[in-house]
Order: structure tokens, then sequence, then C-alpha cells
């Protein structure tokens, strides 16, 4: 531990498992005080549980939160003040993924992606700001996807979603910037990466997960997926000082496949 986010109080959404629970701990490592936030109550206390058993007691707190919900958000925004003592770092990182084709597509299905994937993420930003404000240097980190800047025939909810996450990062940093606060707002774009969601995909299609990994490694140059952990040290890089130049942009952790 290097102490790159000693003093830094963050909130970070969709923290139960996979990409979340990894950001909460890189965070940690490097000396934030983290609130792990998800509507699934036991995983994240069992991520906040980790956190304060590595990193010491306090470190990490545990909160139920739909975060497609304005109501669950001003109790996580209090919750943070309360806990925390305030909140400089904000990790929209709740999503999920978005089935079917432009035919097959359900608006049900359209609009459950939308509110998960950008609605949460407009919430968050505007709930967030006025507790921020007050805790300069502060750092927003959107997670996006690959997918939101490269198409597919087959995931145009997921696609337009997570596009949408990239833009409104891009707006919300020059909201800040133009207000003259030091608040970045910066957004993150994987693509495939080793978490639960791959083991839901292996299942859903009788699948072994092996096979899965083989078929996804081999569409990206570097020949393998993402570790949840690589994606996590690039939410701590954009959370910490290290980054305050960096504003309205976009960080593509994708083995390559961009480069296509």
């Amino acid at each position: 531990m290097t102490g790159r986010m000693a003093g830094k109080l963050a909130l970070v959404t969709g923290a139960a498992q996979g990409l979340g629970a990894a950001h909460c701990q890189r965070l940690a490592e490097e000396g934030a005080r983290v609130l792990c936030t998800d509507i699934n109550e036991e995983g994240a206390q069992r991520t906040a549980e980790s956190v304060n058993h590595h990193f010491g007691a306090d470190t990490a707190f545990a909160l139920r939160h739909d975060v497609t919900s304005p109501e669950d958000w001003d109790a996580a925004i209090a919750t943070a003040r309360e806990k925390l003592g305030g909140l400089s770092v904000l990790v929209n990182n709740a999503g999920v993924g978005v089935r079917g084709d432009i035919e097959t597509c359900t608006m049900e299905e359209w609009r459950r992606g939308f509110a998960i994937n950008v609605d949460s993420v407009f919430i968050g930003c505007q709930k967030a700001l006025p507790l921020m404000k007050d805790h300069q240097p502060g750092s927003i980190v959107n997670i996006s996807s690959i997918a939101g800047l490269i198409a597919s025939d087959t995931m145009p909810g997921y696609n337009a979603s997570k596009a949408a996450v990239w833009m409104l990062s891009k707006s919300i940093a020059l909201y800040c910037a133009k207000r003259g606060w030091d608040i970045r707002c910066n957004s993150i774009h994987p693509t495939f990466v080793d978490t639960p969601i791959l083991d839901g995909i292996g299942k859903n299609a009788g699948i072994e997960k092996e096979v899965v990994l083989g078929k996804l490694s081999r569409q990206i140059p570097l020949g393998r997926i993402g570790q949840a952990e690589e994606i996590a040290n690039g939410v701590l890089y954009l959370a910490s000082d290290e980054s305050r130049f960096m504003t309205g942009a976009e960080l593509k952790l994708d083995g390559g496949i961009s480069a296509m």
C-alpha cells in the first residue's frame, strides 16, 4: 500500500461482487474509506466485511441501494455523510446486460437496461455533487463498456445505454469545470472481464465456463479476457489525484479490441 487514496471518501455502486467488489478492495488498499452499495445487501455487506478484515475496522460500510431510486440515492448520500464524513469519489459501477437484438429486445428489457445503466448515473451524479463540492478535489468514475464505443448487431440496448454513459460523463465533466470546481468526471470502457456475469452466460447457454472464456478471448488482440483487478487499477488512477488534469475522457481497458 502506498497511500494513493489517503483521505479519500468513496461510494461504489454495484459493490456486491465482480468489478464493484474489486474497486472497493483496491481503493481501500490505497487508503480510501468506502461505502459499498448494492441492491444485494448481503453481498455488499460481505464486500465491506472483507475490506475491513484486510484494512481495519470502519474502513468500509455497506448499504442496500436500488440505483434507479432517487430516494435510495438520498439515503446513500446521507450515509456517506454520516459514516464517511463526506464524499470525494463516486464510482458508478452498477449495470446490467440488455438482452435481444433490434427485433427481439422488448420495451421492458430496454427500459430496465437504461434505468440501471444510465438513469442511475444521472441520479447519482446529481445527488452526489452537492456533497462532493465540500470535499474537493473530487472524482466521478463511470463504468461504461467498450460496447459503448463499438457496436454489435446483437445488443442495441446495451450499446445504446453504455454509449449514453460515455456522453453523459463528458457533459458532467464540462459542467463541473465551467463552474470552477475541482471535480473530474471520466468513463471507463472495459471489454470482457472474468466476473460472475460470465458464469451466468455459460449457464444460460448450457456451455462450460472455460469454453465461454476461450470464445471471448479469441476476439481480443491480447488473447485473453480482463481480470477485475485490472479494471480496478484504472478506477484507482481516475479516482486518485494522479489524474487531476484528466476529465471528460474515456479510459479503454479492452485488450486492444478497439484498435482493430
